[in-house]
């Protein structure tokens, strides 16, 4: 119990296991006179995967150490880090991460009734907190804030105001949350500091900041929820895990950048004080480890089998699991998460509704789904010099992996953060190794002096809107193209850009609900 502990075997619990601590000598000094006030913030974007266990395990320990924990759901931070939560879903995305965080703490035991569950927007929209937003912004210069937000923050050449909000934002919940330290991963390393450099100018305490390690996913970088590979969801099924630490990279004795060594490190261990290799007993048969410096040992001295690794890691991981997917299978359940994200090519009504393009043998442009895309990210293909790799968000949960031949005609700093029009529903298709999820529709001119130019659509469109052809609005796109049928092909040999740089089929404009879709200079141009 927390009361049978000494100020240092609760500071121990309470930093064990984290890469940096700052304001180590005032917590020792909290600690001997009262219990400590900690708040855990996260949020609420895309889906929590198995990488959240290791706050969670830490979270155990503050308990453990008496500490008061607050979890906070920063709905409002969510919708300012480059709208990754659109405002209509961020009631239910609260609900759902609620739910599954609850979900997670029980399966390890922790108890819910120490826990104080708090969302930003139940007093971030406050007059005082908006007055200290106001305040905030007149002693922090845009330089700081966007360094501020570097790690955390999706960066971008021309950033959003909100964007610049979100560190200030962050800062201003230590006070209003009335904690002594504020928790978090060591990206938020950033953001910390420039609490600690701003609160006190508004006259505000300066707290102490705990920080986890990163730990890196399944492809060796940091586990991410945009990356699919990279994680585990907690609700993925036991095939599912099984297939993905499966592809996991674990290399015979590497210890470095290993997704599956870090997790047992940071959360198996914590939870369970020892690690069980299964393994048949002409390898040596089960072992079991009581700390993870010696498993750490025997996998770099190629004692360990990655084999035996993974296979063991699945067994442990499907246990902490089971309890949770067996939550999330309730109707009520399964409604929330549908509700909080939306699949939007499940939601399309079936191909075989009454529409223009019914009889599957016409190739009409209604059957192309095409759609309004902002780049979020584009860089060099690994292993081809012409080929870019964008990351597209087109209106979906995940933005999409998009691979163009554009190197030698646009410049990867004038593709950063356009607004581009894309086809959705080709087969994706392999190019050197990386999987394109749609094509990016550009201009063209033939010849020597070949040129291309992505297509703009009309200014003030979002990602995901509908681009149409006017006449075609209400035919339903197929749900994939079928190759062999060559229904783009056939109507692309007829795509053009008009006279006054309108993109056409048989003259008649591409459209989405703001207007026309365009291209800057290539009148007369093909269209691919």
């Amino acid at each position: 119990m927390a009361e049978n502990l000494s100020p240092e075997e609760k500071y121990h619990l309470i930093s064990r296991n984290l890469q940096e601590v700052l304001g180590e000598e005032k917590m020792k000094e909290i600690l001997k006179e009262r219990e400590l006030k900690i708040y855990w913030g996260t949020a609420t974007t895309g889906k929590p995967h198995v990488a959240y266990f290791v706050p969670m395990s830490k979270i155990a320990d503050f308990l453990k150490a008496g500490c008061e924990v607050t979890i906070l759901f920063a709905d409002l931070h969510a919708y300012l880090d480059n709208m990754k939560a659109p405002w209509e879903l961020l009631e239910l995305r609260t609900r759902y991460y609620e739910n599954l965080i609850k979900a997670m703490l029980e399966t390890i035991q922790v108890p819910l009734e120490k826990l104080r569950f708090i969302q930003g927007t139940d007093y971030q929209l406050s007059r005082e907190y908006t007055l200290d937003v106001y305040r905030l912004s007149s002693v922090v210069t845009q330089h700081d804030a966007k360094k501020a937000g570097a790690e955390v923050v999706k960066q971008v050449e021309h950033p959003l105001l909100s964007g610049l909000l979100y560190p200030g934002l962050q800062a201003l919940d230590e006070e209003y949350l009335k904690v002594d330290a504020q928790f978090g991963g060591i990206d938020q390393r950033k953001i910390f500091t420039f609490a600690e450099k701003c609160l006190p100018s508004l006259g505000y305490a300066k707290r102490i900041h705990l920080m986890n390690p990163m730990v890196p996913g399944l492809t060796g970088t940091k586990m991410s929820s945009s990356e699919e590979d990279s994680k585990i969801d907690l609700l993925d099924e036991k095939e599912d895990v099984k297939k993905k630490l499966k592809k996991a990279f674990c290399e015979p004795g590497n210890v470095e950048n290993n997704g599956v060594l870090s997790f047992i490190k940071h959360v198996l261990f914590p939870l369970k004080a020892e690690f069980v290799i299964l393994r048949d007993e002409k390898w040596g048969g089960n072992k079991t480890y009581v700390n993870y410096e010696e498993l750490e040992k025997d996998f770099a001295e190629q004692v360990v089998h990655p084999g035996d690794l993974k296979s063991s890691l699945e067994v442990a991981l499907n246990k902490l699991l089971d309890p949770i997917r067996e939550k999330f299978k309730t109707p009520e359940m399964k409604k929330l998460t549908s509700a909080a994200y939306p699949d939007v090519l499940k939601q399309k009504p079936a191909v075989k509704a009454p529409s223009k393009n019914s009889n599957p043998d016409d190739a009409e442009p209604s059957r192309l789904d095409i759609r309004v895309g902002k780049v979020i990210n584009v860089g060099k293909h690994p292993d081809a010099d012409s080929l870019y790799v964008e990351t597209i968000d087109v209106g979906e949960v995940q933005p999409r992996t998009v691979v163009s031949g554009l190197v030698q005609y646009v410049p990867a700093e004038k593709l950063q953060d356009r607004m581009v029009v894309l086809l959705c529903n080709l087969k994706p298709q392999k190019m050197r190794g990386v999987e394109s999820q749609a094509m990016l529709l550009c201009a063209s001119t033939d010849g020597e002096n070949r040129q291309v130019e992505p297509l703009d659509p009309p200014e003030g469109s979002a990602p995901g809107e509908r681009v149409f052809v006017e006449g075609y609005e209400n035919g339903q796109p197929d749900e994939e193209l079928k190759p062999k049928k060559k229904v783009f092909e056939k109507l692309q040999a007829e795509f053009k850009i008009s006279e006054d740089f309108h993109a056409q089929w048989r003259e008649k404009n591409f459209m989405t609900k703001l207007g026309p879709v365009t291209c800057k200079t290539l009148k007369g141009g093909n269209i691919s």
